[in-house]
């Protein structure tokens, strides 16, 4: 699955128009290798997010094309949420 569809289907962000920006501003690696929002992902990738002056890992758990609100949580896990540092 897309790397931009992954965030909007998962709700790590709300709109894929916005996680496609994120990830054409270098904002987002993928086991280490910065991401483009057409990257390719799969279960156990591990994903780094740059959310303002925040990075959270979130490890991947599962991947659907199509999933509820309520099950969106299930799809990651975040492993750590820390400060920029500068």
């Amino acid at each position: 699955m897309r790397l931009d569809k992954f965030l909007k289907v998962s709700r790590l962000i709300k709109r894929r128009t916005l996680a496609k920006e994120v990830c054409d501003q270098g904002r987002i690696t993928i086991n280490g290798q910065v991401a483009k929002a057409g990257s390719n992902v799969k279960g156990g990738d591990i994903l780094v997010v740059r959310f303002g002056q925040k990075l959270v890992t979130v490890r991947i758990d599962d991947v659907r094309e199509v999933v509820r609100k309520e099950e969106a949580a299930m799809m990651y896990t975040i492993t750590s949420e820390e400060p920029v540092s500068k």
